[in-house]
Order: structure tokens, then C-alpha cells, then sequence
């Protein structure tokens, strides 16, 4: 299969068109050209459905000029327009993205909600199809079973439906719901489509380094039939391999002898695009520290800390003691320094004894940043205790040491102290973050959940060790989403002592 099978398929008159589509092969310039077509001819319109706000970045960029005739969504948000709209008969809020943030496992329960609401009433998703005569599903590996029914429902009343997917980049776990539908089944998928091709020639390495292109390539194939990934032999001149063995105590987090961790900080300071990727949060966080801040972490779209601050601080709304609480608690998930040895204990300290002690130095500090939450026991209290914590940090050397690793998580945290109420402030914040598709550094500390969809210059794998990386398929997924982010030079950093099966060294 070529290019230009891919290229007619696309355009054909068949109702579904499915694209098996490996990283890096070409699929969002097949799907940007195809979408600019579209939006170019009469009564043209068309939907993008990805997964991620990273992938969104990229399709609007691609398609820049379709303007209107082009909408481009993630799968959750049509699934909360939709319940928005019909949100009386399902039960909901009338503000269900919130209602999906606020309560576990929300999204998952709106698409199951709105999947048996368009099963019920097809005249809706006729409306939809009208609408979005052609859809694009981007990505749709990730679908859990509900949102791939709600997008079999659009090809049902009508819609032309061009799906594009890579069962090996399948990296985001479907947890069913009691009732939810089955999760899609690829090769059913494929025998059901109009039209089934496959994309194979890797595109995003002919300007960087084509060798690694097709290494890269190779290693999928290990990867997919069960086999390992060789470093031994045949490695691309971009390819390069430093064993080194973590010497952490702390669970997932990273630490080198000078001696393993030499060749890394030489390749990593030679390089102006760099992600550095690995499995979790907390080692992304650790690599931070590994490589003296110097590298930013790529917070992506989500703010898990913040939400969890916000979540807080609605339930301790007018508790002090609560709200001092959930700032310490968010202040050592996005940052280091303000502990509660160095800060955090002393602080909730002031607040529930209400500063009645008289302090000076630090202490005295301590207090005043006490009085903003005493003054104001709310989201703007956090707010200005926020602001004045990141100013302390710049002028006072007892602050010098507090790290945010998550800038843009502290300022929103700040930023929501302009609203009236915590949960306005956090939907217009969320929304602003959504619409300006904000892009990574150059250089970044990323888990390649968040970089899915992103590429660079230059990737360091880290650690490629039998807990980042075991036998299972999820793990040969993630780790080929990995080694597929690199257009020019790729440094994976092994394990001796406790090696990837993944790897064959």
C-alpha cells in the first residue's frame, strides 16, 4: 500500500474508510490535506476528532485557512456539547463538562450516556451528520467502546467516516462502566470498513535522519509481534545506547553516578530540540532535579494538581484550616521547597492558631502569608497568598529554594482569584488553555502520555528498565510512542541490572 492508495481511498465515496497509521507515516498530512479539500469545496464541513489538545495544536495548524468549514474537537468535548445540549433527558447538569470533571470517572459516564442517547434517538445523530457531512476520528485507538459507538452512530445516519489509528500506539487504559458498550475491535474494524490501507513510509524522518525512520519501523514490527527491540546490531549512526543504573531510594525517582550519567548530560546539553520522556509523573518530576532545572517540564493540557486544589478549596470553602491544607498539599505537587519541615507545618500552624504569636524573620514570613487565607477564607485568599509566595521566592533568600516545576499550574492557581467563583474561574481558565493549543518548550522534560502526538529533534528514553518497560503489550505500545517521537537523534538509557524485556542487548 502506498501514499496514493491512501490518498484516493480518502477521497472515495465509501461510507468508512479506516487507515492503519503508524507514528511519524504521514497521517496528519493525509488528514490536514484531505480536510482543506473539503473545507474548500461547495457546502463543504468537516469534524477532526482526536484525543488530546496536542493533537489539536497540530490539526489546526495543518488546516490554518479552512476557517469555520473546518471544526476541530476532542472526542470528549462533542461528547459534552452533546450532553449540554440534551443534558435534561440524561440526568445532567446543565453545565456537564463540569458535572464530568467534578464526579469519578465523569467523561466515561457522559459517553456512556450519550452513546445509548443516540442509539435511542437516531434522529440526533442524523442532525450531527448533517451537520458534519465528514468526520475524521483521529487517534481512534484511544476510543473507549461508548465513544466509538457515538462515532459509529454519525456513519450510521450518514456521515462519511475516515478513521485513522495504530493499534500499537494504543496507550491510554479503557476502563468499562457497568453497561458500556464493548471496546472496538481492530481487526473487526478493518473487515467492517469500506475500505482498509496502511500507511508505511516514514515521513517525518526524510528531512532529520531517514535511517532512523526506518529503524524505527523495524522496532514497531518487533514490537508487534512480540519480539524485542535488538540494540545489539544494526542501530542507525542517530541511535545511541548508555547503560547507567538508577541509584535512587525513592520510589520512581531517578538518580545517576557521575560516571552513568556523563554521556547523558553531554548529548542532552548539545541538543536545541530535546524531549526527554519516560513512563510516570514522578520520575518526569525527579528529572527535573536530574538535570538542575534547567530543562522545563511540559505540563500538556490537563492540571491534575490544580483541580485538586480547586476541588479543596470548594469543599473547605470558609475553613482555613482545610484551605492552608490543600495549598500545602498543591504547593509539593507542582513544585519542591515549601514542605512541611521547611514551610507547610509552621504554616497551617499560623492559620489555625490565627497568627496570634508575634514572629520575626521567617516566621514573621510565614505569618503574613498566613493572614491572606484568614483574610479571605476562599479561592481569592489562595490567590493572593499564591502571588505573594512567588514574589517572597524573588526577593527573600528564605524562600530561594522553592521550586515550581509546574509554572503554569501556580499561576493558574492565581489566576483564578480574578472570578467571583472557584468553578467559573476554572472553566474560563480551561477553556482559554484549550483554544490557545499551547505547544512545549524546545527543550522538555515530558511522560510520553503527554508528548503522544508531539515530535522533536532530538528524544531521550529514561529508564528503559523492567519496571518502566515490562512484558506487556501496554508497555510495547508506550514504548514504541516513545522511540517514534525523535525526527534526528535517539539516546535510550539501559539498564544492565535490571533490564527491559523489551530490549535485547
Amino acid at each position: 500500500m502506498s501514499d496514493e492508495t491512501v490518498h484516493a481511498s480518502l477521497r472515495s465515496d465509501a461510507p468508512l474508510v479506516v487507515i492503519e497509521a503508524p507514528g511519524g507515516c504521514g497521517k496528519t498530512h493525509q488528514g490536514a490535506d484531505y480536510a482543506r479539500e473539503i473545507a474548500a469545496s461547495r457546502n463543504g464541513r468537516l469534524l477532526i476528532l482526536t484525543h488530546t489538545h496536542a493533537a489539536c495544536s497540530v490539526f489546526a495548524e495543518r488546516t490554518r485557512g479552512g476557517g469555520s468549514r473546518v471544526e476541530i474537537r476532542t472526542i470528549d468535548s462533542l461528547i459534552a456539547h452533546i450532553a449540554t445540549a440534551y443534558h435534561g433527558g440524561l440526568g445532567l447538569p446543565a453545565d456537564a463538562s463540569t458535572w464530568a470533571r467534578q464526579n469519578k470517572e465523569g467523561y466515561a459516564h457522559m459517553a456512556l450516556k450519550v452513546a445509548g442517547l443516540l442509539k435511542r434517538y437516531p434522529m440526533i445523530a442524523a442532525s450531527l451528520a448533517r451537520r458534519y457531512p465528514v468526520v475524521i476520528c483521529d487517534e481512534h485507538q484511544d476510543c473507549s467502546g461508548d465513544q466509538h459507538a457515538i462515532g459509529m452512530s454519525l456513519l450510521e445516519q450518514g456521515a462519511r467516516l475516515r478513521v485513522f489509528a495504530d493499534p500499537m500506539q494504543r496507550i491510554y487504559k479503557d476502563k468499562p462502566l457497568v453497561g458500556s458498550n464493548p471496546a472496538c475491535d481492530w481487526t473487526a474494524l478493518t473487515q467492517q470498513a469500506h475500505a482498509f490501507e496502511q500507511l508505511d513510509t516514514p515521513h517525518r524522518w526524510k528531512s532529520g535522519c531517514p535511517e532512523l525512520g526506518k529503524w524505527t519501523l523495524r522496532a514497531r514490527d518487533a514490537l508487534k509481534t512480540g519480539g524485542k527491540v535488538d540494540l545489539r546490531s544494526g542501530l542507525p549512526a542517530s541511535v545511541s545506547v548508555v547503560f547507567a543504573e538508577n541509584q535512587a531510594r525513592k520510589n520512581l525517582e531517578y538518580q545517576l553516578s557521575s560516571a552513568d550519567r556523563r554521556a547523558i548530560d553531554t548529548f542532552e546539553k548539545a541538543q536545541s530540540s530535546l524531549l526527554v520522556l519516560t513512563h510516570y509523573n514522578e520520575t518526569a518530576r525527579s528529572f527535573r532535579g536530574f538535570f538542575n532545572r534547567r530543562i522545563l517540564l511540559w505540563e500538556g493540557h490537563t492540571r491534575s494538581a490544580l483541580e485538586a486544589l480547586v476541588d479543596a478549596a470548594r469543599v473547605g470553602n470558609g475553613d482555613v484550616s482545610a484551605l492552608a491544607a490543600a495549598v500545602v498539599v498543591f504547593m509539593n505537587e507542582i513544585g519542591k521547597g515549601f514542605s512541611p519541615s521547611a514551610f507547610g507545618d509552621r504554616f497551617e500552624k499560623e492559620v489555625r492558631e490565627g497568627c496570634s504569636a508575634r514572629s520575626r524573620g521567617k516566621p514573621a514570613l510565614i505569618q503574613e502569608l498566613a493572614r491572606y487565607l484568614l483574610a479571605e477564607p476562599d479561592h481569592r485568599g489562595v490567590a493572593k497568598m499564591l502571588r505573594r509566595l512567588s514574589e517572597l521566592k524573588q526577593s527573600n533568600s528564605d524562600f530561594s529554594d522553592i521550586e515550581m516545576d509546574c509554572h503554569k499550574e501556580f499561576w493558574d492557581a492565581i489566576r483564578l482569584g480574578a472570578f467571583d467563583t472557584i468553578d467559573d474561574g476554572l472553566m474560563e481558565i480551561t477553556h482559554r488553555r484549550t483554544y490557545a493549543r499551547p505547544k512545549p518548550p524546545e527543550r522538555a522534560i515530558s511522560t510520553v502520555h503527554k508528548a503522544k502526538g508531539l515530535e522533536c529533534g532530538s528524544v531521550i528514553i529514561m529508564p528503559c528498565d523492567a519496571k518502566t518497560f515490562p512484558d506487556k503489550f501496554e508497555a510495547r505500545c508506550l514504548l514504541y510512542v516513545a522511540l517514534s517521537r525523535a525526527k534526528d537523534r535517539l539516546l535510550l538509557v539501559v539498564s544492565r541490572n535490571a533490564p527491559s524485556p523489551l530490549l535485547a542487548i
